[in-house]
């Protein structure tokens, strides 16, 4: 044991063979001689495979690293601009759902936004990252006078801090029970939303969002829900178009639950309704709110499915449509119409309300879904039988595009 001990002392004044060597030279002759060796050549068998072990440690985590950072610049390429809550901090986080929600949201935006800018070549995004002192900020994605799109926004936003007492007034009148801890509610909410407005009158308007809210109670429990859908406002009824669009979402929800599209159609219906008007925005599409079961992994999905069917149901519209001749009265037509998107927007629209009673909010995201140009004419009436008031009757009458 003794050469055992010197072989150790060794192997902190140099490599493991060396003191080898010198434990072994030294040991005495006999079965004493023996042992000493035998324990030598055991301690030094075992500092070898520590030596291999730390040497393939120190290689999987250069690896590691390795990975991460391809990992990281392919996430930096996959988004329109770095994410609000940092790579590195939702990397960390990967496996929490607000990360995996607001990688989604980051994805979505992308996903959108290189699709429309691949059909109006000649115009480009201004991709504008702002910060909310209160906590949180966001990702602002516009294109402005394109061939195309006349305004196309795609926006995310991640925002934490305390509910404003009018946010959660408006909340409690869902039926929402927000037990406030001297008066304070501290919440998390973040979310991808669009609207897109096209130049030609015969490609409709569409707009999307999807969001996680999440607010924690005076006694430290968490409410938490989602919220989101995708409509379509087309200026001029086209039947296969909206057949296809209402389809594709359709196909979505089937995925999870094949009640949730005759459900969901219906909430959007009544929930673009422009009450003064006794109209509806636009055709539909899907719509919910405040959704918290079955499991938040189940939503999750749900909306995921969701999200990724906004490219396929609208861009094969604006492809088929954004070449088709108009004439005057028919671009005119359009900005009436939006003078109804304006309306609903700024007097009904949860999402608008929301943000203009939040502290620290962004006006200019917020009311980036507003068109550049609108019309109101005094008591405007379409004659009947015609293309408008075709389109009239529908947004009156809801249809069921699907069955």
């Amino acid at each position: 044991m003794a050469a055992a001990a010197r072989l150790f002392r060794g192997a902190a004044r140099g490599p493991p063979g060396l003191a080898l060597a010198r434990a072994l030279g030294s040991a005495p002759p006999g079965p004493a001689g023996r042992g000493a060796r035998r324990a030598a050549l055991a301690v030094a068998g075992a500092l070898g495979g520590l030596g291999l072990a730390l040497g393939l440690w120190r290689r999987q985590v250069a690896l590691a690293a390795a990975r991460e950072d391809e990992e990281e610049k392919e996430l930096r390429q996959r988004f329109m601009a770095p994410p609000v809550s940092g790579l590195r901090e939702l990397r960390r986080r990967r496996r929490e759902l607000r990360s995996r929600m607001e990688l989604l949201i980051m994805e979505t935006q992308a996903e959108v936004c290189r699709a429309l800018a691949a059909l109006d070549p000649g115009a480009s995004f201004v991709v504008d990252s702002w910060e909310r002192k209160e906590g949180g900020g966001g990702i602002s994605c516009v294109l402005q006078d394109g061939e195309v799109f006349e305004k196309a926004g795609v926006n995310v936003s991640v925002v934490s801090g305390l509910l404003s007492e009018e946010a959660a007034r408006q909340m409690r009148s869902r039926g929402k029970t927000l037990k406030a801890k001297d008066g304070k509610l501290p919440f998390c909410a973040m979310g991808v939303s669009s609207v897109i407005h096209p130049k030609n009158p015969h490609v409709p308007t569409m707009h999307f969002n999807y969001r996680y809210f999440e607010i924690e109670e005076a006694d430290g429990t968490k409410q938490w829900w989602f919220g989101g859908g995708t409509d379509l406002t087309p200026t001029y009824l086209n039947e296969e178009d909206a057949v296809h669009f209402h389809k594709t979402l359709k196909e979505a929800c089937d995925k999870h639950d094949l009640k949730l599209y005759p459900k969901y159609k219906k909430w959007c219906d009544d929930y673009f309704y422009i009450k003064h008007r006794g109209e509806r925005r636009g055709i539909g599409g899907i719509f919910f709110d405040d959704m918290d079961s079955p499991s938040k992994e189940e939503v999750f999905q749900f909306v995921k499915s969701c999200a990724k069917a906004v490219v396929p149901c609208y861009i094969p519209i604006v492809k088929k449509h954004c070449h088709d001749s108009f004439t005057p009265e028919e671009k005119l037509w359009q900005q009436l119409r939006r003078g109804r998107y304006v309306e609903f927007n700024l007097l009904y629209d949860r999402g608008t309300k929301f943000g203009l009673l939040t502290p620290g909010s962004r006006i200019e995201s917020i009311l980036m879904s507003l068109p550049l140009t609108a019309r109101w004419e005094y008591m405007h009436n379409p004659p009947e039988s015609s293309k408008e008031a075709e389109i009239l009757e529908v947004l009156r009458n809801p249809k069921d595009w699907v069955h």
